[in-house]
């Protein structure tokens, strides 16, 4: 990564996200659930909620009620982060079934064919507008042929239909074919081998709220962080931490370090230095230029999703200075502007009665006789 500040004030407040306990983790997390085929995408998420007992759960990437496989599941606050779940890439195993004998070197020749891009017409029953589109199928390998039935690897863009690919290639060939099971493997870099079924997280969260023993749930839900892993990041320096939390867009002097290569208006990550998720946003310049440039905005933002108060607000702080552990403030007034806020103090008459009432005083001067010691405002600033 590339250093903006390497004099930014050490990171000493926030929490790394692999020390989150299970509380924390369910009100920001994601669960690999192994979806069985049967149940629609929905009804696994409402089981899933249900378990739980969360309010909300989200899924990224609807399978079909015959499909099982990988769905990821969001859940709390990481329900704002599902549409980075759907544009990342799948993988799966599908088992077409050929209508026709065909020589085998004949259907591997015509496999090959559809590696890279490709033209696809979603099928009639589907959840998107019909229409031609371009899609990438980056990996598409043979792993077994067994008379009529091939067995097939597919690594592809999401939105890609397998069984639309089956047919294009059963065309092709001259036969026909269709798909006849599917499984998804891989979302993102989300795999099959650390998914939980649904009577895994029943067990577990029986377990956690029985017995006190999380570590099982513990290690089925992961930090929504993974979710940004395919994102590029910047990170954000602890001084500029809260100020993104209220919405703030992120200055260049708030830039602690960011990925070499990212383009104007490509969506980043804001990242604290511990690898907390801060919130998501576009870049409003290149990463060369946020390098050279002394301030300006570097990042737009757009989504918030750590809560405000989690770092103190230190805001007006940029580099490594010395902060004060406690504000300092003198035992008497020495000094009280004439501009508001205007203090106010204890005032005592000729026949010793005390009224709250404002007072002026010159730059310098002392506190009269009839001032209480303890002078204060309103607000407690002048106390």
């Amino acid at each position: 990564m590339l250093v903006k500040d390497p004099d930014a004030i050490p990171d000493k407040w926030g929490k790394r996200p692999s020390d989150r306990s299970v509380g924390e983790l369910l009100r920001g997390g994601v669960i690999i659930l192994d979806k069985p085929p049967g149940p629609t995408s929905h009804q696994a998420t409402a089981w899933a909620r249900d378990a739980l007992k969360a309010d909300k759960v989200g899924h990224g990437g609807t399978l079909d009620p015959y499909v099982s496989g990988v769905l990821p599941l969001t859940v709390g606050k990481a329900v704002r982060l599902t549409d980075v779940v759907l544009s990342s890439d799948k993988e799966y195993i599908c088992l077409m079934r050929l209508h026709a004998d065909r020589p085998e070197k004949r259907v591997r020749e015509v496999v090959s064919r559809f590696r890279g891009k490709i033209y696809q017409l979603p099928p009639v029953r589907s959840a998107v507008k019909r229409q031609l589109r371009i899609r990438t199928v980056k990996e598409l390998e043979i792993l077994d042929l067994r008379g009529r039935d091939v067995l097939l690897r597919i690594s592809c863009d999401a939105g890609t239909y397998a069984r639309t690919l089956c047919t294009d290639i059963g065309d092709v060939l001259g036969c026909g074919a269709n798909m006849v099971e599917l499984r998804r493997t891989r979302s993102g870099k989300m795999t099959e081998a650390r998914a939980a079924t649904l009577q895994d997280l029943k067990d577990a969260y029986v377990l956690w709220q029985q017995y006190g023993r999380g570590e099982w749930l513990r290690s089925l839900i992961l930090p929504m962080e993974v979710l940004a892993e395919p994102l590029p990041k910047v990170v954000v320096k602890a001084t500029a931490v809260d100020a993104v939390c209220h919405g703030a867009d992120l200055s260049v002097r708030g830039v602690h370090m960011l990925d070499e290569g990212i383009r104007k208006n490509a969506l980043v990550a804001m990242m604290t230095a511990r690898g907390e998720l801060i919130a998501l946003g576009k870049m409003a310049m290149s990463s060369e230029k946020v390098m050279a440039a002394s301030q300006g905005k570097a990042v737009d933002t757009e989504r918030v999703l750590m809560e405000a108060g989690h770092y103190p607000r230190m805001w007006k702080y940029s580099t490594d200075l010395d902060l004060p552990s406690e504000p300092e403030f003198p035992e008497r007034a020495l000094t009280v502007h004439t501009t508001p806020p205007m203090p106010w103090a204890w005032a005592y008459s000729a026949e010793g009665r005390r009224s709250w009432a404002p007072r002026r005083f010159r730059s310098g001067s002392s506190i009269p006789p009839w001032t209480d010691a303890t002078a204060t405002s309103k607000s407690g600033r002048f106390r």
